[in-house]
């Protein structure tokens, strides 16, 4: 055979360990994955109220949407009433997070307290309803 080189019995097989390689990845995969912040967004538009007490709200957070025609969204899907519970339930178990709505100033003052209350049964320790900073 040409070009080929035989091995002799004193010559050894050289083989590249990956492991170490290997366990660096998954150490980045890790750290990657723990500081990444998940933020659901509701996924409509929203047109809040400008309030002179407006502050920013922590990002690690449950958001609500509720439009002007009383619809509740959450995860860019729109969801009744009775699905909020659940729901606030569910992401309140592994750490507990504050339930941010975000209402258009047209929504109805009833599809507000309704979310709300099913917020609180829930189990959400802080709910706070979002405004335009301005």
């Amino acid at each position: 055979m040409k070009g080929r080189k035989s091995l002799t019995e004193n010559e050894e097989l050289s083989n590249i360990n990956i492991s170490p390689m290997i366990d660096m990845v998954f150490i980045l995969l890790i750290f990657f994955i723990v500081t990444t912040v998940f933020v659901e967004e509701p996924g409509v538009d929203i047109e809040k109220p400008i309030t002179q007490s407006a502050y920013a709200l922590e990002k690690n957070s449950i958001l609500i949407a509720i439009t002007g025609n009383n619809e509740v969204v959450f995860g860019g899907k729109q969801r009744g009433v009775s699905e909020i519970r659940p729901i606030v339930r569910r992401l309140n178990a592994r750490k507990a997070m504050p339930v941010i709505l975000q209402v258009d100033k047209n929504a109805s003052a009833i599809t507000v307290i309704r979310v709300i209350d099913e917020a609180k049964l829930g189990k959400a320790n802080e709910i706070n309803i979002s405004s335009d900073l301005r």
